[in-house]
């Protein structure tokens, strides 16, 4: 939507220059929104909530484990998922990646 209304303008001198536009889903960057002109990058607000049932299916839980900064996921043997401590969780998204 955002290119969509930006686009009338690339052909024309409205524009100081020409514009890199960059979209990106999380903080991670892939969008290369660090090094656009214009860029908005979603930011998770809250805790990941869980479908415990397909966790397993759907994460390497390893992985899942290793990619949060503050140990806030843990596994848990008991439902072959994982468990969120709250309190430790400081939205970063890693684990949605």
């Amino acid at each position: 939507q955002l290119g969509n209304e930006l686009y009338d303008y690339f052909p024309t001198k409205e524009l100081p220059n020409k514009v890199r536009l960059a979209v990106a889903c999380c903080v991670n960057m892939c969008g290369a929104v660090h090094c656009s002109d214009i860029a908005v990058v979603a930011v998770h607000r809250k805790v990941p909530t869980l479908d415990e049932e397909n966790v397993g299916k759907m994460c390497e839980i390893p992985t899942t484990v290793a990619s949060c900064p503050t140990s806030a996921i843990r596994p848990n043997p008991k439902t072959k998922s994982i468990t969120i401590n709250d309190e430790k969780c400081m939205y970063c998204g890693n684990c949605y990646t």
